[in-house]
C-alpha cells in the first residue's frame, strides 16, 4: 500500500475523528484539522501513525491555503482531502434568521468550496488525488426543520459533481458519502433539540431517530469510514454521493 499524505477536517469528533484514525491505521500521514485543538490532541492520540494537529476555523477564508501550505512544508502534497467539518441545526423555516442561514452555509457548503478550490489543482497537476465530502442523507431529500442544512447539503452535491467533471481526466477524484443519522455528539445535538422542542423524553426522541433509518438503528461511524474508504481504492467512482442510510433514500 503506497502511505499518501492526508488532511481530514472535522477530525476531534463523529466522521472526522473516525477517519482520521482509520486513515492512520491504514499507514498514511494524516493532518488533523478543527477548532478545537483539545480535541484534535484526543483524535491524534488514537492514531498510530504520523500526525499533524492543526486547529483552525476551517469557515475563514484563508484557512485552507494556510493549512495546505503548512502540511506541504512538513510533508510534501496532499493527496487526499477528506471534509468533514459540518454541523446541523434545526428550525421551523419562518423562524430561521438570516444569520442562521447563513452559517449553515458558510461551514457546509462555503467551506468545503474553499477547501476544494485550494487542494484540488495540485492535486491535478500531480496526476493523483482523491477528495471525499461528508454530505448528508438532507442533501439528497428535504427534512422538516432543516431547511438551511438541506440546502447547503444539496448545494455541495452539486459542487462535488461539477468538481469531478472538470477533474475527471487528471487521475483526481471528486466524491460524497451521504449519511443518515450516525452515532456521535452531533445527534445526540439532535436528540437534545427533539425533546427541548417536542417535549418527549429522551427514550422517545431516540426511537424516532433510530426509527427513521429501515435498519431500525443509527448508522455507526465506522459504516461510514468504509464507504470512504471505498471511494479512495476505486478510481473509476468520481462524483458520486453514495448512501450510508440504512435504505433511507433510494435513487
Amino acid at each position: 500500500m503506497t502511505s499518501r499524505v492526508c488532511v481530514v477536517t472535522g477530525a476531534g469528533r463523529g466522521i472526522g475523528r473516525a477517519a482520521a484514525i482509520h486513515l492512520s491505521g491504514q499507514g498514511h500521514r494524516v493532518a488533523l484539522v478543527a477548532r478545537t485543538e483539545s480535541e484534535l490532541v484526543s483524535t491524534a492520540a488514537e492514531c498510530p501513525g504520523e500526525t499533524l494537529v492543526l486547529p483552525t476555523d476551517v469557515t475563514r477564508p484563508d484557512s485552507a491555503g494556510e493549512i495546505l501550505d503548512t502540511i506541504a512544508e512538513k510533508w510534501g502534497l496532499t493527496q487526499i482531502l477528506v471534509a468533514a467539518a459540518g454541523r446541523n441545526r434545526s428550525a421551523k423555516l419562518d423562524e430561521t434568521t438570516d444569520s442562521h442561514w447563513q452559517s449553515m452555509l458558510d461551514l457546509n457548503l462555503t467551506s468545503v468550496f474553499q477547501w476544494l478550490r485550494a487542494a484540488l489543482p495540485p492535486m491535478a497537476a500531480n496526476g493523483w488525488g482523491r477528495a471525499i465530502v461528508v454530505s448528508s442523507i438532507a442533501g439528497k431529500r428535504g427534512f422538516k426543520h432543516l431547511s438551511a442544512y438541506a440546502a447547503a447539503k444539496h448545494g455541495v452535491i452539486g459542487l462535488v459533481r461539477s468538481a469531478a467533471l472538470e477533474l475527471a481526466h487528471t487521475g483526481v477524484t471528486v466524491n460524497a458519502v451521504c449519511p443518515a443519522y450516525v452515532d456521535t455528539e452531533l445527534t445526540e445535538r439532535t436528540i437534545e433539540s427533539i425533546v427541548a422542542q417536542a417535549g418527549w423524553t429522551r427514550a422517545d426522541a431516540l426511537h424516532h431517530v433510530n426509527s427513521l433509518q429501515p435498519i431500525g438503528r443509527m448508522i455507526s461511524t465506522n459504516e461510514v469510514v468504509q464507504a470512504l474508504s471505498a471511494l479512495i481504492d476505486n478510481a473509476g467512482m468520481t462524483g458520486q454521493s453514495i448512501h450510508v442510510d440504512g435504505g433511507l433514500v433510494h435513487g
